[in-house]
């Protein structure tokens, strides 16, 4: 028996968020409590309403620990997703499977991290550093000098110039797009901090062909988001984000461990985005034409240049000119990142994503699309990849 996805039938109701810092100054679990204390409120409800949660397999707060900071007695639901960055758009979804087996009827998605003054997931792991065994299949690469991401996301930019003529240009442009929302938002760390080209370029080099400015902030902070139904949600005060469709997806023989092993494929044009987006407007009825708004998953430039094409806005080897025709900025066909992303508002392992989604579909962006009806979430990088199609009520 083949199962049916159900659009429509779960929304997101409440959306809640910290400061976005480099230093805290308080606990990963202090941080998840303040996030979903406010998603809670934003949804109208107590937090002995909510039944559920879902973490990312990266987070250091369990639920049994955030129940408890919060007061809840009984969790009748529990789980997580991943793997990292893959995971928030697929948390979602694992939130949704949960709502509509009714194994749970408002369900706690969250994430925290002290991610700059605590534990840097950007930062290089030694060859010394007990790799070994992880399941990361990093030991078989940090021997010849790959020890993190930002070696990683150059590697697949450096394949890139070669193979589909990406250019310097495009990387730039999506950093500029980035700062400019991020400056129009008062919560983004980057808030009243421009960027020019010039300053772009003149930044240091740190995994050539990526810049300073290619990477994104590693940040202290958390986000959280509450799922319910839909027919619940229209006795709640907010407007509701209704979840069309959610899908996830590995890409074809993605390889074992976690992003490296990918670097070894015959091929970049099968990532794991690809398969992820078409499962995606299968499952919701629409095209890409139909989106407004997008969220790309962004902890470097040079992924959202990798999920363009995939997402089906251009052609593989279209994106860099799609770029630099201003595609992605406000009054483009396909604004990005419109609270200023992981590049400029805060690396929130792009829960931050899904925060500013369901504001464009209320409507209270502080770079609002006009008239947005369909918000687009993704989140990246291999080995998996998971996406949320967000449309009004």
């Amino acid at each position: 028996m083949t199962a049916t996805w159900v659009p429509d039938s779960c929304a997101i109701v409440g959306i809640g968020t910290t400061a976005y810092t480099k230093q805290s100054g308080v606990s990963v679990t202090a941080l998840a409590a303040e996030a979903a204390l406010a998603a809670i409120a934003d949804a109208g409800l107590e937090p002995g309403d909510i039944d559920g949660m879902i973490r990312s397999d990266y987070d250091e707060v369990s639920q049994v620990a955030l129940a408890d900071a919060l007061g809840i007695d009984d969790l009748a639901y529990w789980g997580q997703n991943g793997p990292g960055g893959s995971g928030p758009a697929a948390m979602v979804g694992h939130a949704v499977a949960a709502v509509q087996s009714g194994q749970a009827r408002n369900v706690l998605v969250y994430r925290a991290l002290n991610g700059r003054s605590g534990r840097r997931l950007g930062k290089g792991v030694s060859v010394q550093g007990g790799v070994g065994g992880s399941s990361s299949y990093l030991e078989l690469f940090s021997p010849y000098g790959v020890t993190s991401p930002g070696q990683f996301f150059a590697m697949l930019a450096r394949r890139h110039m070669s193979e589909h003529g990406l250019t310097e240009a495009a990387l730039a442009e999506i950093a500029l797009v980035s700062r400019k929302r991020a400056n129009a938002n008062p919560a983004a760390q980057m808030y009243e901090r421009p960027l020019t080209l010039e300053d772009y370029h003149s930044a240091r080099m740190i995994s050539d062909p990526l810049r300073l400015f290619d990477f994104c902030l590693e940040t202290d902070g958390a986000a959280a988001v509450v799922v319910t139904t839909a027919e619940r949600a229209r006795d709640l005060p907010q407007k509701p984000a209704l979840i069309r469709s959610v899908a996830q997806g590995t890409g074809l023989r993605v390889g074992p461990g976690q992003m490296y092993p990918v670097l070894m494929g015959e091929s970049l044009n099968d990532l794991t985005s690809r398969r992820t987006a078409q499962r995606l407007y299968e499952r919701a009825g629409l095209t890409p034409a139909d989106v407004d708004v997008a969220q790309i998953y962004d902890c470097f430039t040079v992924t959202v240049y990798l999920q363009l094409a995939d997402y089906g806005f251009c052609g593989r080897d279209e994106v860099s000119d799609y770029i630099e025709n201003g595609s992605l900025d406000l009054g483009g066909p396909i604004p990005v990142n419109t609270a200023g992303g992981q590049l400029s508002e805060g690396y929130i392992h792009g829960m931050n994503h899904i925060v500013e989604g369901v504001r464009q579909i209320r409507g209270t962006s502080t770079s609002q699309v006009p008239g947005a009806e369909v918000s687009l979430v993704t989140s990246a990088p291999p080995p998996g990849a998971s996406a949320l199609l967000l449309v009004a009520s």
